[in-house]
C-alpha cells in the first residue's frame, strides 16, 4: 500500500478458519474484500480480479481486523501470521454478524497505520442516511449491490491513480531530502576553508598584550635617562 508502506509483492498461502488467504504476486492493487455472504464474496472477488487486482477476502469484520492486526485480543496472543502484509483498498458490506461495515470503517480510520487506506462500503439497502452517516466517517465510495464490473473498475482507476500520485509525491520528498543534505555538506565545507578569524589579529591589542608590554624590562636608553643617573649618584 502506497498509504502504508507500499505495494506488497510476495505470496502468502496462510488461512483463517479454513478460508484460503492466498495471494498471487503479478497484479497491483491488493484488495482486502469483507462480506459474510459466500456469493456475493466470490462475485465481489471475481470482478476484482478481472480489473487486475490481488484480492484477499475474508467473511466478517472481525477476520478483516485479524488480517490487518488491529484485533486487540490476536495482538495480545501475538499470534497474528499476516506481520508485513499490505492493503491498498478495503471494500466490505454493511450489514454483517458481529461488526458492521460501518463499524469496520471506524476501526480502520482510529488507526494511525491504516486510516489512509480507501475503504468502500457495499450495501443491498439503498438508505440515503446509511450512505451519509459511512461518507462522513470516512468511506471513499458507496456502493449499492449488486456490484457492477463498472463500479469496480472505477474504484480501482481511482486507487490506482492515488498510488502512482503517492509515489510521486514521496520521490519528490526524497529528492529535496538529498538536495537538503548536499546544500549542508557544501556549507560544512566552506566553513573548514574560510580564512583565519580576525581574532588572532586583534589579540595583539588585547588587554592582556599591554599588561605583557608593561612588566617587560626598560629599555636601556630608559635607565641611562639623567634622571635615573642623578638618583643613583646621590644614593652613593
Amino acid at each position: 500500500m502506497a498509504r502504508n508502506g507500499g505495494v506488497a509483492w510476495m505470496r502468502t498461502t496462510e488461512k483463517i478458519d479454513g478460508y484460503d488467504l492466498s495471494t498471487s504476486d503479478t497484479e497491483e492493487v491488493h484488495v482486502l474484500a469483507v462480506d459474510d455472504s459466500l456469493v456475493d464474496r466470490k462475485v465481489i472477488e471475481r470482478l476484482l480480479r478481472i480489473s487486475s487486482c490481488k484480492v484477499t477476502a475474508v467473511d466478517s469484520g472481525r477476520r478483516a481486523l485479524q488480517y490487518l492486526g488491529l484485533d486487540e485480543e490476536i495482538q495480545k496472543k501475538e499470534t497474528n501470521g499476516f506481520d508485513g502484509l499490505k492493503v491498498d483498498l478495503i471494500i466490505t458490506d454493511y450489514c454483517m454478524p458481529g461488526m458492521t461495515g460501518y463499524e469496520l470503517l471506524k476501526k480502520v480510520k482510529e488507526s494511525s497505520a491504516f486510516r489512509e487506506i480507501p475503504v468502500v462500503i457495499m450495501s443491498s439497502e439503498n438508505v440515503i442516511a446509511r450512505i451519509d452517516r459511512c461518507l462522513e466517517e470516512g468511506a471513499e465510495d458507496f456502493i449499492v449491490k449488486p456490484v457492477k464490473l463498472s463500479d469496480v473498475k472505477r474504484i480501482i482507476d481511482y486507487t490506482t491513480t492515488e498510488l502512482r500520485e503517492g509515489e510521486q509525491r514521496e520521490g519528490a520528498r526524497a529528492r529535496r531530502r538529498g538536495i537538503n543534505k548536499r546544500k549542508q555538506r557544501e556549507g560544512d565545507d566552506d566553513l573548514s576553508s574560510s580564512p583565519p578569524s580576525t581574532l588572532s589579529s586583534s589579540a595583539s591589542s588585547s588587554p592582556s598584550s599591554s599588561i605583557q608590554s608593561a612588566t617587560a624590562p626598560l629599555s636601556p636608553s630608559t635607565l641611562d635617562s639623567p634622571t635615573r643617573r642623578l638618583k643613583m649618584t646621590s644614593s652613593e
